[in-house]
């Protein structure tokens, strides 16, 4: 695999790697997330199953293109006075429907963790024919008083951004025993090589992780608009979640006609190396089944 780069439009370009053969499945990452918190062997598992896979830096994160203004304070997101530049989902989701373009993609099946989520449900409420299917995973609808962050998890997110490599690893591990799936076992080792590997493509990321935070914000309350999506909707949440409280999958499901949601018993907003067959095979039936309906269609 190497990196390539798209230039996707509005001088936006955008970081990405692409691995395997078949079936166009595009990885959305969340906030603060790049292209490499789809692990590895996530998306070996997936390759091995039939998909060509793309995993990409949004805006703002890693080696994709960072905004040049400085994003707002607690005090200026709680009033929500935003930079004239500031930008909102619907931005990132034209990022991300020019990212479809460039891989030479008419459609593609979309998986979004988090941001990613709402990023993906955005596209596929703007751009239908893009989206083949749908995964949403620990994400929500920006509905108000629900899928909220847990007032521990906002106050860990506003602690002070850190100034070294190793103050990054040690804020990711803090982060991660606080938001991490307590079913399962945290793998601190991948939590530290992660974080590291973060920091070193993109030193001091707080500025871009403080204006994607501005952006979830500025989109607010997107059920309408979700309301409108198309693309059969696979919805999967845990029970544990602190960042995006399992409330923000309910209503996420509750919103999509015909959406499926599947709750994972101990999953909290991370995905444990555990859990990764269980994500493959969720994420593979979903696809093979919209696969299935829409090649048989014809022939009812």
């Amino acid at each position: 695999m190497s990196e390539r780069v798209a230039e996707v439009g509005r001088g936006i370009t955008l970081t990405y790697e692409r691995q395997g053969a078949g079936v166009p499945l595009l990885l959305i990452a969340g906030l603060g997330q790049q292209k490499h918190e789809w692990h590895d062997g996530l998306v070996a598992q997936l390759v091995v199953r039939g998909y060509d896979v793309v995993r990409f830096d949004n805006r703002d994160v890693g080696t994709s293109t960072h905004a040049g203004f400085r994003p707002p304070g607690g005090l200026a997101m709680a009033r929500k006075r935003w930079d004239a530049q500031q930008y909102d989902l619907g931005d990132m989701a034209t990022d991300t429907a020019g990212l479809l373009d460039i891989l030479g993609w008419r459609s593609a099946h979309l998986v979004g963790m988090s941001m990613g989520g709402m990023i993906a449900q955005t596209v596929a409420a703007r751009h239908p024919e893009r989206v083949s299917s749908l995964t949403s995973i620990f994400s929500t609808t920006g509905a108000p008083r629900v899928g909220r962050p847990a007032p521990s998890t906002w106050i860990r997110m506003f602690a002070r951004p850190a100034r070294t490599r190793e103050e990054h690893v040690e804020a990711a591990v803090r982060m991660y025993r606080h938001i991490g799936s307590a079913g399962y076992p945290l793998d601190e080792p991948r939590i530290r090589a992660t974080a590291g590997l973060t920091w070193d493509r993109d030193p001091r990321p707080a500025a871009g992780v403080g204006r994607q935070l501005a952006g979830i914000l500025k989109s607010g309350d997107r059920t309408r608009e979700v309301r409108t999506i198309t693309a059969p909707t696979l919805v999967v949440h845990g029970d544990r979640d602190q960042m995006v409280n399992p409330t923000g999958g309910a209503v996420t499901a509750a919103a999509i006609a015909g959406a499926r949601l599947h709750t994972v018993p101990g999953m909290g907003h991370d995905l444990p190396v555990a859990l990764w067959p269980t994500f493959a095979d969720l994420i593979d039936t979903h696809i093979r089944t919209v696969e299935f309906r829409s090649s048989d269609a014809p022939n009812l």
